[in-house]
């Protein structure tokens, strides 16, 4: 059971939305997850799936490039929770690189037996392992905020939990067979939900290291302030579910055949850095200061940085403003040659 779920608020949802009347600019305006239900309703992988699992299974393996992709396998007893292992010492899960086909035959050997192995292929490039899927199993993405790209992925797997992490980009994500439960968090939850080391991470990105079945609350307390915070999307498939960056989620996968495809992208061009990068540099530079000196810095951030990106240039001419100026893939490159630089010394 998952307790943070349990009598959490709906997420906002959208009845009788077409595939190319999707507002995007208004839900990314929003900042908060919402529904958009039976948006995919006419995928033919929605189709098979209504078939049979097998049938989907068969469908997926049929654009098979070849390409290995990466599949993450965990004994019966962790019931689909990929995390750490009891000790810390490492995971409770393996990780390979497999055939997609031959994954997704263990898949289906696996659907029938009372207590199977947790199968699961995480954030496999659609484009690069299954080509042509996309011409008919797709989401219209003509709108401008898309300018700067668009990854799309696939997740396939039995009964399994994606737990607790957060994203740097936006996300549709379209459930295309089997349910899904998303459990999401405001960013402002970070500290409430406990995230574990930065590395290394079960998929890329820090998770909860709270157990959403069986929370130690003499451990994580304030973790009932990030359950008073959290909204539930139950999807079906067709259901296409929208939240912004850094939203936390918790992902479970409710079916014997579950998967999942999803749009990620930003809205800042892809010259700029990952923040995530400025945030390492600033615990190198700046935890470990006095709280002072934090404070002060924490000014100069707000001023230079978290405030209007225009406001800190705005009373010098445009010949002096140099990286006060907007930021443009020139300017970018000779930012991060200097940061180098800095770095190196």
């Amino acid at each position: 059971m998952n307790v943070a779920a349990a009598g959490a608020p709906r997420v906002r949802a959208l009845d009788g939305v077409a595939p190319g009347a999707i507002p995007h600019a208004e839900l990314l305006a929003g900042q908060a997850p919402v529904i958009l239900r039976g948006v995919a309703r006419d995928w033919p992988l929605i189709a098979a799936a209504r078939e049979s699992d097998r049938a989907a299974i068969a469908y997926l393996a049929s654009f098979d490039s070849g390409q290995p992709v990466v599949g993450f396998t965990g004994p019966p007893d962790i019931q689909g929770r990929f995390h750490y292992d009891p000790g810390l010492t490492g995971f409770n899960f393996e990780g390979a690189r497999v055939g997609l086909s031959d994954f997704l035959t263990r898949i289906r050997t696996s659907l029938d037996a009372p207590a199977t192995e947790s199968l699961y292929i995480g954030s496999a490039d659609l484009d690069r392992h299954l080509p042509g899927f996309r011409a008919a199993n797709d989401l219209p993405l003509d709108d401008p905020m898309f300018a700067h790209g668009v990854l799309a992925s696939i997740w396939i797997g039995n009964r399994t939990t994606a737990h607790t992490h957060h994203d740097m980009s936006h996300n549709l994500a379209v459930c295309a067979a089997g349910r899904r439960r998303f459990t999401l968090f405001p960013p402002d939850q970070v500290a409430n939900l406990y995230p574990g080391p930065l590395e290394p991470t079960p998929g890329g990105q820090v998770i909860s290291m709270v157990d959403f079945a069986d929370p130690d609350f003499a451990r994580h307390p304030r973790f009932r302030e990030a359950m008073a915070a959290a909204q539930v999307a139950e999807l079906e498939p067709g259901d296409l579910l929208f939240y912004p960056a850094l939203w936390w989620h918790h992902v479970e996968a409710l079916e014997r055949f579950n998967v999942l495809v999803n749009y990620w992208w930003n809205d800042a061009p892809a010259f700029l850095d990952t923040p995530q990068t400025t945030l390492l540099h600033a615990m190198l530079s700046l935890r470990d200061r006095s709280d002072a000196e934090k404070a002060g810095w924490k000014a100069m951030f707000d001023y230079y940085v978290f405030g209007p990106a225009g406001q800190a240039a705005a009373h010098l001419p445009a010949h002096i403003q140099g990286p006060l100026a907007p930021i443009d893939a020139t300017l970018a490159r000779r930012l991060r040659a200097q940061l180098i630089n800095k770095l190196n010394r």
